[in-house]
């Protein structure tokens, strides 16, 4: 038997796949031809990235696929070819499209997007990873900081922070932040990545993550061990309010602080910089409301010194004051 029928035979995954998808689209294709007369759909009504996946997607998946599955690939190939002309032939736009992607991204099993995906690997209990061990906040959580030596670095931290009176609040609005939860604020980790900086903070710190299906992006449920109460939350998308975004240096403390003078770009910054966010308790969130330190402490005091050094790492690179009673207060969470 010739080598490439022989491998042809072996890849029985992918011509299933090629079955099942030649059998739905013919079915899709009926149902189109009987609604035409109501509802006609021009192939050029279809997306633009429907014709682009389909001739650039089997070439990439051949290059990446192992010499043994190449026939696989051409198979799937022939397969996506097949589903766009009939997607045109029926006209039954957003369905046939989804197909499509699905053939061509290679999501032969539909659980696929659905399947549960660890989060970030956490420290030990849980609680992510020391302040101190990470500077630009890219890494999971905040843990506690305890040890004799953490606590004399942190307090060399915060005695780095510049002390001010807090200025006025006049003319602040979230909305001179940017809007919520951009992903195109240039100069911060995370940003122009595909996916907005809410759902970056979430599969930052969360496990057990569980996304909508089709997407990598957003997230519909997870595990999160909350720092501010040191709760576990089993958080759904359904009840999207139980867990909050903090900016742990609160907007408004921001532009009272001196970002009222910055321009646009830098308050976007510092609003979608995960340095200054975290995921926190809806309720505890919504307490601390714009408060310093020195007003608003988390009710989880194993973390408090972690979140004055937090607190001050975003405050020093921003160059941003604090007050003077919000300063002694963080001083004083991680005092020996």
């Amino acid at each position: 038997m010739p080598e490439r029928e022989s491998v042809a035979r072996a890849a029985t995954p992918g011509r299933a796949a090629y079955r099942d998808i030649r059998t739905h689209t013919r079915t899709l294709a009926r149902r189109g031809r009987r609604s035409r007369r109501r509802a006609p759909v021009s192939r050029h009504q279809l997306p633009d990235w429907t014709t682009d996946l389909i001739r650039t997607a089997p070439t990439a998946r051949r290059a990446a696929l192992p010499v043994t599955t190449a026939t696989t690939a051409d198979t799937t190939a022939t397969a996506a070819s097949s589903v766009a002309r009939r997607v045109r032939r029926a006209g039954v736009g957003v369905v046939a499209v989804a197909v499509s992607a699905a053939v061509l991204a290679g999501c032969t099993d539909k659980t696929t997007a659905d399947a549960k995906k660890p989060g970030p690997a956490a420290a030990k209990g849980g609680q992510g990873v020391s302040p101190l061990k990470n500077p630009d906040g890219t890494k999971p959580g905040i843990a506690p900081i305890t040890s004799k030596a953490e606590k004399e670095e942190a307090r060399q931290l915060i005695g780095k922070v510049r002390t001010a009176n807090r200025g006025p609040k006049t003319g602040y609005a979230r909305d001179k932040f940017g809007y919520a939860w951009m992903d195109t604020a240039d100069g911060v980790p995370m940003a122009r990545n595909g996916c907005d900086t809410r759902n970056d903070i979430l599969a930052r710190d969360g496990r057990e993550l569980r996304y909508r299906a089709g997407s990598t992006c957003v997230v519909e449920s997870m595990t999160l061990d909350e720092p501010y109460t040191g709760k576990t939350i089993e958080w759904r998308k359904q009840k999207a309010t139980a867990v909050q975004i903090d900016h742990v240096m609160p907007l408004s403390y921001d532009w009272q602080m001196g970002a009222a003078h910055w321009k646009e770009d830098k308050r976007k910054q510092i609003a979608n910089d995960p340095l200054n966010l975290l995921p926190s308790d809806g309720p505890a969130n919504a307490s601390k409301s714009d408060s310093g330190p020195a007003t608003w402490l988390p009710p989880n005091k194993q973390i408090r010194c972690s979140y004055a050094v937090r607190f001050a790492q975003v405050s020093l690179k921003y160059s941003l004051p604090v007050t003077s009673a919000d300063k002694q207060t963080m001083l004083e969470q991680c005092a020996n």
